[in-house]
């Protein structure tokens, strides 16, 4: 869009609070933002010249807008807020946080059980966390364990089984960790109070356990029973020693959020977020933040503080901030303290956002070993030798193969010139002449199209081509390289998923570099990030719904049944194996009927319907 075009359309921008959005030629959303005035803030990018390029991109990218006016700026923010997390447009910023978290969960059933899990699964039990650390996980369970009795058993613990007397109490009921509700011992209210303090434990809340067994200690005592109230001593004093370890600040200062940011370079950022909780810091996370236009440090920091505020399901009141920020909740406290313990406090969330800062930069620096910083030429000249290629390997492509569910493959490749990734380079496939899932024929078609288009654009070609994946992808991968008519112009090396070696084209014995070794590493951060951008890849098409499956398209059939199906079958292909009757038990009679007529009515082998 022109500023000629776009001033033909200002007149229709209010000068009221809103959000905006631009898209492409192909209706793809780019950036979301907000205003106080639409119509100025919009006008901005058109009616001025852009000093920064990656604006400068934006604007000559931009078809048309899209606007929604709000009753204030606040909520302008809370609908930017939404948008881009639904959205994860282009050019706003992105929170890199790739981490699966664990969690705590108590099981819905009868007596509920608790134990670790990384899966949240929508079967109406409770989850407490996410946690930070797979080891405080543990040793909260461990804490638990010494002092909350539980059943750890997988028995259905329903009243009738329990009123036929099916179970016999186990060795954990003789050493104290279970009252044997298996047995009827111990009455559902009972156990119903040993959950709670285990929610008080994972929350942080040590305080109201204590109070709870110094009340069960006392009431013991006064009834002469000195073993079993000499038992609850111990447990308080577990607990009181597990609360003196914790980075306590100060007692009195309640439940609150502490969050900061540290610059790490013009397009990155870092973000540390602390949840206290009682005046003990119970959760500390450092996150990366991509800019990728000229952001403002507040807003960074508001949009990072939202997300992880929902990630760890904070609902404290105030939170703790180096300057000021825009926040989601109408009754959240942002504080900007000068001294006392929370300015210690937010030095200490400081100090935290540098050393990972620091540290991901000597991470990123020895990756490719000492030497690669000071002389990158070396690094590539010793993966020369080591490969015996014929050239310096300046430009070196990696491809890989991935698929959603056992369905619909896509591609990716990313570029490396000088031992350095050229991003401008990577490029996604999404692959039209393979039906089904084979990655044979995958690897055959995005090598073919690759090099066909480097060849019609007389754009130079790569000097090592890695295929990661086994002999048969790096075997297709040659057959379209000789295909294109460049073989000896370029070599072709496959990477073995698991044993990291390297294998040319017709050798029986693999290639091993020393695990150390800078080629070596390099070599692994190229898998590593040809992963990474294919992962993404598929995140960003599944949020926008692109993900069009096979059963989805059968008349009738909706997202939640062809879902369900992939989930219990894991495959299309699968699927069209299965009887009627079979696809029945899973999804009813009729919609199995609808499946099976789609995959086997012109099939004269078919399986059996009914």
């Amino acid at each position: 869009m022109t500023r000629e075009e776009f001033n033909t359309i200002s007149a229709s921008i209010p000068h009221q609070p809103g959000c905006y959005k631009y898209y492409d030629e192909h209706s793809e959303i780019l950036y979301v933002g907000k205003a106080k005035d639409l119509r100025k803030r919009v006008g901005s990018y058109f009616n001025k010249t852009q000093d920064n390029f990656k604006t400068r991109k934006l604007v000559s990218l931009i078809h048309h807008i899209e606007f929604t006016v709000t009753d204030s700026e606040h909520d302008a923010f809370l609908l930017e807020n939404s948008l881009i997390k639904h959205y994860q447009p282009k050019y706003n910023i992105e929170l890199k946080d790739d981490k699966t978290y664990p969690y705590i969960v108590i099981k819905k059933e009868s007596f509920p059980r608790v134990f670790f899990t990384r899966r949240l699964i929508k079967d109406g039990s409770e989850y407490l966390g996410p946690f930070t650390g797979v080891g405080r996980v543990r040793e909260l369970l461990e804490l638990v364990k010494q002092n909350i009795p539980l059943r750890t058993c997988n028995l259905n613990l329903s009243p009738q089984n329990i009123a036929r007397g099916k179970f016999k109490v186990c060795l954990e009921y003789h050493l104290g960790n279970c009252k044997g509700p298996c047995e009827g011992l111990q009455s559902a209210e009972d156990y119903a109070q040993n959950l709670q303090q285990v929610k008080h434990i994972m929350k942080g809340n040590i305080g109201e356990v204590l109070k709870y067994l110094k009340a069960e200690m006392t009431q013991l005592a006064s009834e002469m029973k000195y073993e079993r109230a000499a038992v609850i001593k111990s447990k308080i004093d577990t607990l009181q020693n597990y609360q003196s370890r914790s980075s306590v600040v100060n007692p009195h200062l309640g439940n609150i959020d502490v969050v900061s940011l540290v610059e790490g370079g013009a397009d990155v950022a870092f973000v540390n977020y602390m949840m206290v909780n009682g005046g003990s810091i119970i959760y500390a996370k450092t996150v990366q933040v991509e800019k990728k236009l000229e952001e403002d440090d507040s807003d960074v920091l508001s949009l990072a503080l939202a997300r992880l505020r929902e990630t760890f399901q904070s609902n404290t009141r105030e939170v703790v901030a180096p300057f000021e920020i825009e926040v989601a909740e109408d009754n959240l406290q942002v504080t900007i303290p000068k001294a006392g313990d929370k300015k210690k406090l937010l030095d200490l969330s400081i100090k935290n956002g540098e050393i990972f800062r620091d540290e991901l930069r000597k991470k990123n620096t020895l990756l490719l070993g000492k030497t690669a910083k000071e002389n990158p030429t070396q690094v590539l000249e010793e993966l020369q030798d080591a490969l015996q290629l014929p050239d310096l390997p300046t430009h070196i492509e990696c491809f890989d193969n991935s698929n959603f569910q056992g369905a619909y493959p896509v591609s990716a490749m990313v570029c490396f010139l000088n031992g350095i990734p050229a991003k401008n380079e990577y490029r996604h496939f999404h692959v039209k002449t393979v039906e089904g899932i084979n990655d044979f024929a995958t690897m055959s078609e995005v090598v073919f199209r690759r090099y066909k288009r480097l060849m019609e654009e007389k754009k130079p070609l790569p000097q090592l081509v890695i295929i990661d994946g086994g002999k048969g992808q790096l075997g297709a991968a040659l057959e379209s390289i000789e295909k294109l008519g460049l073989t000896g112009r370029m070599t072709l090396v496959g990477l073995a998923k698991r044993e990291e070696s390297i294998f040319f084209p017709g050798d029986s014995e693999p290639l091993q570099l020393p695990y150390d070794s800078p080629a070596h590493l390099l070599v692994r951060r190229i898998r590593d990030e040809v992963h990474r951008f294919g992962i993404t890849f598929h995140r960003q098409i599944r949020s926008k719904g692109t993900f069009k499956n096979e059963l989805e398209g059968i008349p009738g059939i909706g997202e939640k049944t062809a879902t369900d199906l992939l989930k219990m079958f894991r495959s299309v292909a699968k699927i069209k194996q299965l009887t009627q009757r079979e696809i029945a038990k899973a999804v009813g009679t009729s919609k199995a009927r609808l499946i099976w007529e789609h995959f086997h009515a012109n099939d004269p082998d078919a399986p059996i319907a009914e």
